[in-house]
């Protein structure tokens, strides 16, 4: 099964195993983190509704890319600036695809019938 998910302003297509390098995001490496925003989900060529579809993946580790060089130069001004930038990464590891998301919802549920109980 595959899915196609956003995140960092970026589309990335995962399956159960994959490793993607997304932009950062909060956590140490070990952490598991849900990916909320599933575009699309499928089977080979047939496709799955995503409503509360979510993909779990867990951090490998917090990195940086290579260094990009930032050189600005104006001609004839004797004007010239270089600067270098590394982006922060996170790598992940897709772990499952799937889940319902409305386990909020059943808890919630589970209250209300206790505090009618307590008015009772």
């Amino acid at each position: 099964m595959f899915a196609v998910v956003r995140t960092g302003g970026k589309q990335y297509r995962v399956a159960a195993g994959d490793k993607i390098v997304v932009e950062k995001l909060a956590g140490d490496a070990g952490d598991t983190i849900t990916l909320d925003d599933v575009l699309l989900a499928g089977e080979g060529s047939d496709l799955k509704d995503t409503k509360g579809l979510t993909v779990s993946a867990e951090i490998v580790a917090q990195a940086k890319g290579e260094k990009v060089i930032v050189f600005k130069k104006r001609r004839r001004h004797n004007y010239r600036r270089r600067n270098g930038h590394r982006q922060n990464h996170t790598i992940l590891k897709i772990v499952a695809i799937g889940g319902d998301k409305p386990k909020k919802a059943a808890a919630k549920k589970a209250e209300a019938p206790a505090d009618q109980a307590a008015e009772a």
